[in-house]
C-alpha cells in the first residue's frame, strides 16, 4: 500500500507519498532526515505562521522519527532554538548525550546548530516554535547545558510561556503585523525566563528586568499615541500599575518621566532634521504625543536650555 500524505503550509499540498513528506519536512525545518517506523500509511499536516522573528508550526502526523546529522547542522546558516510542545501524543528529544520526553502540558527545547534526534512513537499533534538562537544568546542565558531538557510543567513561568505560545499561534490570523511582532518578542522573553529558572537563576532581578524590557518595547511602539499612559500600559501588559512602577524603581527615571523623555528626544531629533523646517513646532509636538504645548515648551527648555523655536533656529544655522 502506498503511504499517503496531506500537508499544508500557506497552501495545501496534494496527497502523495512519504518522500514528499520528507521533502516538506526538509524544506520547512532546515534539513532533517525522517522515517515512519516502517508504516505503509501516513497522513501529515503542517501549518506555519510567523510572529516577528518567531516561527510557530502546528504539526499533526502519524508516528515518525526525525534526525539532524552533524553535517546538516554545520550547513545550517540560520541557527534556531526549537521547542516541541505536544498538544497530543508525546515526543522524546535526544541531543548532546541527554534525553528528554514531553507530553501535553510540557515542552522541550533543543538547538538546531547541533545534531539531534526526535522520536514521536505515536500519532501526534505538536506545536513547534523556532526562536532565533543569536537573539536568545544575547539575553544572557548559557544555552548549552539547557538543551534537550524538559522545561514545561504544571505551574510557574514555563507554564505561562507554554500558554502564550499556544495562544499566540491560535490568535495570529487576527493579529496585526505590529501585534504579532510584539507577541513574538514576548515569547522570547518568557522562554528566557523559563531557561533562567531551569538554570536556577530565575531571580526577582531577572523578572523585573524582563518586565522593564517589555514596558520599553510597548512605549517605543506607542510613543505617538497621546493616550499612552501608565494605566494603558498596565492593561496592555496585563499587570498592575504597582508592578510597572516597581520595574523602574531602581533607575534614575520614573515610568512617567521615561515616557516624557522618549517623546522629548523624538521631538528634538525631528527638529534637528532639515525636512522638519516645513512643519510647525506644534505639529511635531502633537505628533509625538504631547497634548499641552505650555508643558512641552517648559520641559523642552529644561532639557535643552532653549525654547523649541530657538533650538530649531540653532539647528538651521549649524549650532543645534
Amino acid at each position: 500500500m502506498t503511504p499517503s500524505l496531506l500537508l499544508s503550509t500557506d497552501a495545501v499540498a496534494p496527497r502523495d507519498r512519504a518522500p514528499q513528506w520528507r521533502e516538506w519536512i526538509w524544506r520547512h525545518f532546515g534539513g532533517l532526515e525522517s522515517d515512519l517506523y516502517g508504516d505503509s500509511d501516513f497522513d501529515g499536516r503542517l501549518s506555519a505562521s510567523r510572529a516577528g522573528d518567531v516561527v510557530l508550526t502546528r504539526l499533526e502526523a502519524g508516528r515518525h522519527r526525525v534526525l539532524r546529522t552533524p553535517q546538516m547542522a554545520r550547513r545550517d546558516e540560520a541557527g534556531y532554538l526549537k521547542i516541541v510542545a505536544p498538544w497530543q501524543g508525546s515526543a522524546e528529544v535526544e541531543q548532546q548525550g541527554r534525553k528528554a520526553r514531553a507530553q501535553a502540558g510540557g515542552w522541550i527545547i533543543y538547538d538546531t546548530t547541533h545534531d539531534y534526534a526526535i522520536d514521536n512513537p505515536a500519532p501526534t499533534e505538536h506545536l513547534i516554535v523556532m526562536l532565533p538562537k543569536r537573539q536568545m544568546a544575547e539575553r544572557g542565558v548559557r544555552l548549552d547545558p539547557l538543551m534537550a531538557r524538559h522545561v514545561g510543567g504544571a505551574s510557574g513561568i514555563s507554564r505561562v510561556a507554554l500558554e502564550t505560545m499556544r495562544n499566540t499561534y491560535l490568535e495570529l490570523p487576527a493579529m496585526s503585523e505590529t501585534a504579532a511582532r510584539g507577541a513574538g518578542e514576548l515569547i522570547m522573553q518568557l522562554v528566557q525566563l523559563s531557561l533562567l529558572e531551569l538554570a536556577g537563576q530565575g531571580t526577582a532581578v531577572t523578572l523585573k528586568q524582563a518586565l522593564r524590557d517589555r514596558i520599553r518595547d510597548h512605549v517605543a511602539r506607542h510613543l505617538r499615541d497621546p493616550l499612552l499612559s501608565i494605566e494603558q500600559i498596565a492593561a496592555a501588559l496585563n499587570c498592575s500599575k504597582r508592578h510597572l512602577h516597581n520595574a523602574f524603581a531602581e533607575g534614575d527615571l520614573t515610568l512617567a518621566s521615561y515616557i516624557q523623555q522618549q517623546r522629548l528626544q523624538a521631538c528634538i531629533q525631528e527638529l534637528r532634521q532639515a525636512p522638519a523646517a516645513g512643519r510647525s513646532i506644534t505639529d511635531i509636538a502633537l505628533a509625538w504625543g504631547f497634548s499641552n504645548m505650555s508643558h512641552f515648551a517648559r520641559v523642552f527648555r529644561e532639557h535643552t536650555g532653549l525654547s523649541p523655536s530657538e533650538f530649531r533656529q540653532a539647528a538651521r544655522t549649524g549650532g543645534g
